[in-house]
């Protein structure tokens, strides 16, 4: 019993000191459209969304450490973050806040049933169905929404106490499953996944939870109904804030690429798996609380992944006429262009981003979707401190898998480019593109 209050007074302790060193303010807006755009994420979608099942949030958890370096994370209910987004509100934010570029990170949640908004990035679903003017219009009010939560945020940093924790959660499961040397969208249990639970716990000064920041590491598509809805992540949130009133929660979807909740396709199950991953949290808030210092450091750059070689003109002639109209219509789309006499690109500017509170922790904000192949070597590597891995920051351009996996092919590895602008697939070089950026960044930061 003795030994018990000695540790609980050394842990009091070293909380009350942190409280000194942090500030931390948090904000929250709604961002469900309000007009019936056409929904993400699924190509078999034929009409437009057809009512709400739940609200979709944005939401800005802002920090500054103890020499007034700040941080700001921002977490949508989106499909995923346009490059464009994000470079608009890194300008906005810099000139209104003087918050520099690697202070600002933003995911998304990929859940399927937001808004496609991503013009540029699908052509051909805009022209065919005349819904550009819709989503532009819904890409200027995030935009503003979005740049003005940030202020919000800003505007509210009072001292605060930071804690890292992390439980596990295990409805994620691999999807693909190797059936006659291809690989089909169905439930692996033998396939890699990432079943931790990262969380951030952000209290005030006296101690009370104001925010928390979790993660997870699975695709949200348990549903594929035509209403609005944040699917398990989104659920997760509501469940958490209900259970703590007054505190926002963020959700930060992780290296989930190739990874799928199981079992789904119905809205009481995407409620399951909300209230599954909200326990997962709860539980993780439970355990001894690891003390985050400062100081902040953070860096932020572009990394070049190359496209592997185009085919022939002829092979790409050959796919117009060919059976799968995404195959047909991307290989058009490519020769569209070079016959306008534009060079196709062979590489793509892909941000990676890496995050140091003192000796605390590491968090990693990859782009895309990144596969789980990624948290789970990443986490080999880096041992010094506890190490948070998300994939889906700052844009979402298309799949990033593996080399692992992009050789196996199948859907993540090579198929899903189909339906981008990019010339795709990747070059055999992206993983260890990626990974090196990551450590390059890190050893930039080191004191």
């Amino acid at each position: 019993m003795k030994l018990f209050a000695f540790l609980f007074l050394v842990a009091a302790c070293t909380l009350h000191a942190a409280e000194t060193t942090w500030k931390a303010g948090a904000a929250k807006a709604v961002i469900t459209p309000k007009e019936p755009l056409w929904m993400a994420g699924y190509a078999s979608r034929n009409k437009p969304a057809e009512g709400t099942a739940q609200e979709l949030f944005a939401k800005a958890l802002a920090l500054e450490d103890a020499q007034g370096k700040r941080f700001v994370f921002v977490t949508l209910d989106l499909i995923g973050v346009p490059r464009t987004l994000r470079t608009a509100l890194e300008k906005r934010v810099n000139a209104a806040h003087a918050l520099p570029p690697e202070g600002l990170l933003i995911n998304a949640s990929h859940t399927h049933c937001g808004p496609e908004f991503r013009v540029a990035n699908k052509p051909g679903i805009f022209a065919e169905f005349g819904r550009s003017e819709l989503a532009e219009a819904y890409g200027t009010f995030l935009e503003d929404t979005v740049s003005k939560l940030i202020g919000e945020a800003l505007a509210q940093l009072a001292p605060a106490q930071l804690s890292y924790h992390h439980a596990r959660c295990g409805f994620a499961m691999n999807r693909r499953l190797p059936v006659e040397n291809t690989f089909r969208n169905s439930p692996y249990p033998d396939g890699p996944v990432d079943h931790d639970v990262p969380v951030l716990r952000v209290a005030d000064g006296a101690g009370k939870l104001r925010a928390v920041l979790f993660g997870y590491a699975c695709h949200n598509t348990t549903l594929s109904f035509y209403q609005w809805c944040g699917d398990y992540a989104g659920y997760a949130q509501e469940y958490l804030e209900a259970g703590n009133p007054g505190t926002i929660a963020l959700f930060m979807n992780g290296c989930g690429g190739d990874q799928n909740p199981y079992p789904r396709g119905r809205i009481e199950l995407a409620q399951y798996h909300g209230r599954t991953l909200a326990t997962a949290v709860e539980a993780a808030l439970t355990t001894p609380p690891k003390t985050v210092a400062g100081p902040l450091r953070a860096a932020l750059a572009d990394v070049a992944i190359d496209f592997a070689p185009l085919p022939p003109r002829a092979e790409l002639e050959a796919r117009t006429q060919g059976g799968d109209k995404y195959i047909a219509s991307h290989a058009r789309r490519l020769l569209d262009r070079m016959d306008r006499g534009e060079m196709l690109p062979t590489s793509y500017a892909a941000p990676v981003q890496v995050v140091q509170f003192g000796d605390s922790l590491t968090f990693v904000g990859l782009p895309g979707e990144t596969v789980v192949d990624y948290s789970l070597r990443l986490k080999r590597e880096l041992t010094s401190t506890p190490l948070w891995v998300a994939g889906y920051c700052n844009d979402v351009m298309a799949y990033i898998p593996s080399r692992r996996v992009l050789e196996e092919g199948g859907y993540e590895g090579r198929d899903s480019m189909r339906y981008s602008t990019l010339p795709g697939p990747w070059a055999p070089s992206i993983e260890e593109r990626i990974v090196g950026q990551v450590h390059a960044l890190l050893r930039s930061l080191a004191p």
